[in-house]
């Protein structure tokens, strides 16, 4: 890569805004349900998901019904984005609000 097209690709990578949001994680085997938030919903499967796959993930219930289903029968859905204009003092209670809404509306388990 040349250094110009090197910078630019840096450059970009700062500039990229993270979305928080709030997910779900979806066992299509027993339809349990999941839901969490991330102060990074777009990146929050991979980590979630190295975890799962270590089986070192802090939700017993979750890491339980991975370890019997295993991966294929997961799905990761981004439920929620907050808009990229609400600040920072007020991302996690809103966080915190949308992810309860969305545990009760799907009769979710909150991770």
């Amino acid at each position: 890569m040349d250094p110009r097209a090197r910078k630019a690709a840096i450059l970009a990578y700062k500039e990229h805004k993270t979305a928080a949001g709030v997910f779900a994680v979806i066992c299509t085997a027993t339809g349990e349900t999941w839901v969490g938030q991330s102060r990074h919903v777009d990146t929050q499967q991979n980590g979630l998901w190295f975890t799962l796959k270590q089986g070192n993930c802090r939700h017993a219930a979750l890491q339980a019904a991975w370890n019997v289903h295993g991966e294929a029968e997961f799905r990761f859905e981004a439920l929620d984005r907050l808009p990229e204009d609400v600040s920072d003092i007020l991302r996690a209670d809103e966080l915190k609000k949308r992810a309860a809404l969305w545990t009760a509306r799907l009769r979710a388990t909150a991770i």
